[in-house]
C-alpha cells in the first residue's frame, strides 16, 4: 500500500552514516521496486543483511498442470487439504498462469524453526480461519479472520498462529498488488468514493531488533525453485526504517460494498488488482432497491477472462451446493449464470450475507494435479435441473 510509513530509528538524512552506540555503523538497506524507478523503503540494519553461511541443494516446488486446456466449469473443495504441521508443505497449488499462482494451505504449527521469502512474487494471504502474527523486519501485523495480508516480494517473514485450526487462500502475484487506481487521486490517496481507505490499513508494528548472531534458516522461493539459506544473523535485525514498500493488512469485513438500484457488475467488489487480474471481495450487503430489481446476478459470457470464486461463508444468492473453502472456476468461453430457482427466489430479498473472494485472471488458468484430487466432477451438470 504505497503511503509513506516509519517504525523504529533512523538518520535525519538517508545514506549519511549512521552509528551505534559502540561508534561501529548500522548497515542501511535501499529495498527497491522497478529498479529505481517505483515504491522503495530504506532499512538500517545491526549488520549487513549479506551475511550467508550456507546454501543448501534447492528443490521444484513448480506446479504440475493436470489440465492446460479448460472449457469447463469446475468446482474444487479446498477443504479436503488435509492440515500439516508445517507452513510450506501445506501449501497446496490449485490454479495458475503466467500471471499468478492460486494455492490453499491449511497448517497447523507457526514457523519456529525457519524463515521463508519469496523472490519472485508478492503474496496476498486470505485467514479463512485462524488468527496469530505475521512477523517480519517491518514489524509485526497481527491478523485474524477474514484478513488479507499482502508481502510484498522480497520480504522475509514468519507466521506465527494462535492455534492448530488455520485455513488460508493464497495468491501469489508476478506484479506488484495495488489498489485499484479508479480509487487513487493524484498523488496516491484513496478517494472518497473508494470502498476503504488508508484508516482501514493495518500497518507493521511493535519493531523487535533482534542483534542476534548464530545460524538461521531462511528459505527463498525462486523460479519455482526453493533454495535453502543460511544466515549468519537474524533476519529481524532492524533497529529503524522508513519508505512505501513493506507488509500490510486489510480485513474484508472493512470493505464498504457499493450499492445500485438495478444489479452492479463485479468490479464494484474490486479490492486490489496485479497485471492481468484483479482480486475483488463479496461481503454483506444491501441488495438493489429499484421496485422490479432482480438481486441475483445476470448471466454473462467471460469473453476476456476466467473467473475463480473462493467461497468463505453465508449463504450466495446465485448457487446450490456451496461449501465453506469452495472454489469454482469458470473459464473464459462460455457462460455461466445463476443456478436454477436463484434468480426467483432472489426477487424481494432485501439483503445478502456471502462472503467471498474473487479473483479474474485475464489469461487462461491451468489447473494442478492437485486440485484435481478435491474437484466435483458433476459441478458443470448443475445448471440442469
Amino acid at each position: 500500500m504505497p503511503f509513506y510509513h516509519r517504525l523504529g530509528k533512523i538518520p535525519q538524512k538517508r545514506h549519511t552514516q549512521f552509528r551505534k552506540t559502540d561508534g561501529t555503523l548500522y548497515a542501511e538497506e535501499l529495498v527497491s521496486t522497478e529498479g529505481f524507478s517505483s515504491i522503495y523503503s530504506l532499512v538500517y540494519h545491526c549488520h549487513p543483511p549479506t551475511l550467508v553461511k550456507g546454501i543448501g541443494t534447492p528443490y521444484d516446488v513448480a506446479p504440475k498442470a493436470a489440465i492446460e486446456k479448460n472449457l469447463q466449469n469446475r468446482s474444487f473443495l479446498t477443504f479436503k487439504t488435509n492440515p500439516q504441521d508445517d507452513y510450506l508443505k501445506s501449501r497446496v497449488y490449485l490454479l495458475f498462469n503466467r500471471d499468478l499462482y492460486l494455492a490453499s494451505a491449511a497448517p497447523k504449527k507457526s514457523m519456529t524453526d525457519y524463515f521463508y521469502k519469496n523472490a519472485d512474487a508478492d503474496e496476498v494471504i486470505f485467514i479463512h480461519e485462524g488468527n496469530g502474527v505475521l512477523k517480519t523486519l517491518y514489524g509485526q501485523i497481527p491478523f485474524e479472520y477474514g484478513d488479507y495480508l499482502v508481502v510484498p516480494r522480497g520480504i522475509i517473514y514468519q507466521l506465527h498462529f494462535n492455534t492448530e485450526n488455520n485455513r488460508l487462500f493464497i495468491t501469489e502475484s508476478f506484479s506488484p498488488i495495488r489498489p485499484p487506481k479508479r480509487y487513487l487521486n493524484q498523488f496516491g490517496q484513496l478517494l472518497e468514493h473508494s470502498p476503504y481507505c488508508e484508516r482501514d490499513i493495518k500497518l507493521p508494528e511493535n519493531l523487535e531488533t533482534h542483534d542476534e548472531q548464530g545460524e538461521f534458516k531462511v528459505m527463498i522461493k525462486k523460479q519455482d525453485m526453493m533454495f535453502p539459506y543460511t544466515l549468519a544473523t537474524h533476519p529481524f535485525d532492524a533497529i529503524g526504517w522508513d519508505g512505501y514498500s513493506y507488509p500490510f493488512g486489510f480485513s474484508i469485513h472493512n470493505y464498504e460494498p457499493i450499492t445500485g438500484r438495478v444489479h452492479m457488475p463485479p468490479p464494484i467488489h474490486q479490492t486490489f488488482e496485479g497485471h492481468n487480474f484483479v482480486i475483488c471481495s463479496f461481503v454483506p450487503r444491501l441488495y438493489d432497491y429499484h421496485p422490479d430489481a432482480i438481486p441475483a446476478p445476470y448471466n454473462h459470457s467471460n469473453v476476456d477472462s476466467d473467473e475463480v470464486l473462493y467461497y468463505v461463508d453465508g449463504d450466495f444468492m446465485s448457487r446450490k451446493h456451496v461449501e465453506r473453502g469452495m472454489i469454482s472456476l469458470h473459464p473464459k468461453g462460455i457462460p455461466h449464470g445463476p443456478h436454477p430457482g436463484t434468480v426467483e427466489k432472489s426477487i424481494g430479498a432485501k439483503e445478502t450475507k456471502e462472503l467471498a473472494v474473487m479473483i479474474d485472471p485475464f489469461y487462461p488458468l491451468m489447473i494442478t494435479e492437485e486440485a484435481m484430487k478435491m474437484e466435483d466432477p458433476q459441478y458443470y451438470k448443475t445448471w440442469v435441473e
